[in-house]
């Protein structure tokens, strides 16, 4: 007899398929998304696990990706809609088993299904459950050093009840590293819930964090149990801490040094269960140093500060990474996954990405919707305004001579100054290319 996990956010298929596995006389058990597959897979390990694509929370091409890093030998049968086919290919490429289309009619190709990965799965080693607290929860890079050193460092305190204060770039991926701490913690099985502290007035963030009574103010028109409330047994995450205001900081440094607080308009003091996470792009110390934010709430917050590494720090990362969203991104817009050429793996590789993964993803996606070819060069990114140049020294304010500047710029220095190449990539002819170089100062560029 074997365990099947059967993972779908939508509660009908999840009962059809496991009536159907325990009618041929298998053990099912079940989940909703990602992230409570993955507590199930911590809890009890499946022989095989179903799982559909698109998901809330952590969809199923991220569980995938957890799956292969955390448990290589587990089969993985993917879900997919009708005509959606391509899409489970490229989780086939990724380490999924086969796939089944929606809505599955065919008993027997499930059956058939689950007695190939029986008969494939290899005998499995006895363990004492302590896989769950040596391994990562999910690849946090792809091999580049820089961000293998992150995520062995988040492992490690991960184990400890410690507050963690994640520093770095705007889009570098510090929610990513948060969720990573939460999932690889003693606290996984429990809720991950995050606030941006940049995102609400000082009266919303405060109701949120804390809750309020009826009556707590005008428009409280009954009792709301706040964020901190709600992530009790698990991880409360506190993006751009760096942004709150000074009333702010003082009940929030109450509340990590007691664990405890009172909702907006209550006396009653309550328990925060929870494990800190917070993170910021902005310099804490220079913030205490001026006087606009708590030494105290720092040195709380910031007892184990880890640094991630923006994109352009860790390169070797950047062209699985753009697979990946690439995967995702495609089944989002039903459409095929395009391969990537070399050039443009290589052109991918040397752009500075100063809006790092937030940047990438944005332009893959807009590549996408540009472009119907299956095949990718470095000529996509650079034609129809598909790469937004948001690291050029205009910023948001670029003129198309900016825009041009630059990207013939950035073609020249990844084809290490070669013209006639430089021109045929941006679908120009030399001799305008050698007006253009003149023009714009571009012509000691080798």
């Amino acid at each position: 007899m074997a365990h099947v996990l059967i993972v779908d956010d939508e509660a009908g298929i999840r009962s059809f398929l496991h009536e159907a596995v325990e009618l041929f006389g298998h053990r099912a058990t079940s989940a909703s998304d990602g992230l409570e597959a993955i507590a199930r897979l911590n809890a009890d390990l499946p022989d095989l696990m179903i799982t559909d694509l698109t998901m809330p929370r952590l969809g199923g091409m991220e569980l995938l990706v957890h799956v292969r890093a955390r448990h290589p030998q587990l089969p993985v049968v993917v879900l997919t809609a009708h005509g959606s086919v391509s899409t489970a290919v490229d989780a086939m490429k990724a380490g999924a088993l086969d796939f089944l289309e929606k809505p599955v009619g065919e008993l027997d190709d499930l059956r058939a299904l689950i007695d190939r990965a029986m008969a494939q799965r290899p005998a499995q080693p006895a363990t004492d459950g302590s896989q769950s607290a040596t391994s990562a929860p999910f690849p946090l890079g792809f091999g580049d050093p820089a961000m293998a050193a992150v995520e062995r460092t988040l492992l490690r305190v991960a184990r400890t009840p410690s507050s963690v204060l994640l520093l770095g770039e705007s889009g570098a991926g510090k929610e990513v590293c948060a969720r990573f701490v939460h999932l690889a913690s003693d606290r996984c099985a429990g809720p991950f819930v995050a606030i941006n502290c940049a995102s609400l007035s000082d009266t919303l963030l405060e109701s949120e964090l804390f809750g309020h009574e009826k009556g707590a103010f005008t428009g409280a028109v009954e009792r709301k149990r706040g964020r901190i409330e709600s992530a009790a047994g698990g991880t409360f995450f506190l993006d751009e801490v760096g942004e709150l205001k000074p009333e702010l900081q003082a009940r929030l440094l109450r509340v990590l040094e007691t664990r405890s607080f009172e909702r907006v308009g209550s006396t009653q003091t309550l328990t925060a269960d929870v494990r800190w996470v917070a993170a910021t792009n902005r310099d804490l110390r220079a913030l205490v140093s001026e006087g606009r934010f708590r030494a105290d709430l720092y040195h709380r917050l910031a007892i184990f500060p880890v640094t991630v590494p923006p994109l352009r720090q860790r390169r070797a990362d950047i062209v699985p990474l753009a697979m990946l969203l690439l995967q995702k991104l495609a089944a989002e817009h039903a459409s095929r996954t395009p391969e990537l050429t070399a050039d443009a793996q290589a052109w991918l590789r040397a752009q500075p990405w100063t809006g790092n993964v937030r940047e990438l993803r944005n332009a893959l996606e807009r590549a996408l919707v540009l472009h119907d070819e299956r095949t990718w060069t470095a000529a996509t990114f650079l034609s129809d305004g598909t790469m937004e140049l948001a690291e050029s020294a205009a910023g948001a304010d670029a003129s198309l001579e900016d825009v041009e500047r630059d990207a013939i710029r950035r073609t020249l220095q990844l084809h290490h100054g070669n013209r006639r190449e430089t021109a045929l990539q941006l679908g120009i002819g030399l001799r305008t290319l050698y007006y253009k170089l003149r023009r714009y100062g571009l012509e000691d560029i080798r």
